[in-house]
């Protein structure tokens, strides 16, 4: 009889392997999904606490009427607040998000005297990730997404197509949560893979995994998928 021990080792080797699988699916489904156009550290940043609670339209017209009106983010980081409100109503919560990023530029000024994060490039995983998440409004996600699509540090971003479809599949426990499930992917893909993984199961979760009706006759995984083997017992 297996100890636990052993049995914990094998559920998880068998769920490495399921995910290496899905990836390599994904892979032939969508190809390699390229991120959005690539930013430096500091705008990945501001983007994706604009992101928060919004959809990417909006996100991106928030964040280029941000850059067209104040031409750094030293200015951004000066200026009126309700200024900044007013260039990022569109994507919602503006008060909330402007005095945000407002408090966070001003918390990296204080701490490295300019707006550069490229230091961070220097950094192990774990220590970028703790210096990112330490300013407040700056979650488990946005500094994912800042390390592994800005920085060229690796990490796994989970957002909420991820989460529902890493569950649907089954290669993340039931009742674990979004903050958990961010290291719980990380361990099961390999760091080379995250970037074309996260990207390809948010376009799975978006075009055919969909939160209410998911289109099972058109995915790829059904053979994989916990969720789809339950429908049929």
């Amino acid at each position: 009889m297996d100890s636990p021990l052993n049995s914990n080792s094998t559920e998880q080797m068998y769920s490495s392997l399921k995910a290496q699988e899905i990836y390599t699916r994904l892979l032939e489904q969508f190809g390699h999904t390229e991120w959005r156009l690539p930013l430096d550290a500091m705008d990945e940043l501001i983007s994706t606490i604009l992101s928060q609670n919004t959809n990417d339209r909006n996100r991106d017209v928030a964040f280029n009427a941000l850059k067209n009106k104040f031409s750094t983010w030293e200015l951004v980081r000066d200026a009126d607040l309700q200024d900044v409100i007013n260039c990022i109503r569109p994507a919602g919560l503006a008060n909330q998000k402007g005095a945000r990023i407002q408090a966070v530029l001003r918390e990296i000024t204080a701490e490295r005297g300019n707006l550069d994060l490229s230091f961070l490039k220097n950094y192990s995983p774990q220590d970028a990730h703790v210096w990112l998440t330490h300013f407040k409004g700056v979650g488990l996600k946005t500094a994912a997404i800042v390390m592994q699509f800005a920085l060229g540090i690796p990490a796994f971003p989970v957002d909420t197509h991820i989460y529902r479809v890493s569950g649907r599949l089954g290669i993340r426990p039931e009742k674990m949560n979004v903050d958990q499930t961010h290291s719980h992917l990380a361990g099961l893909f390999k760091p080379e893979t995250y970037g074309p993984a996260h990207l390809n199961l948010i376009r799975l979760g978006r075009e055919i995994c969909h939160a209410r009706k998911p289109e099972c006759q058109k995915c790829p995984l059904t053979d994989l998928c916990d969720y789809y083997s339950h429908l049929f017992k």
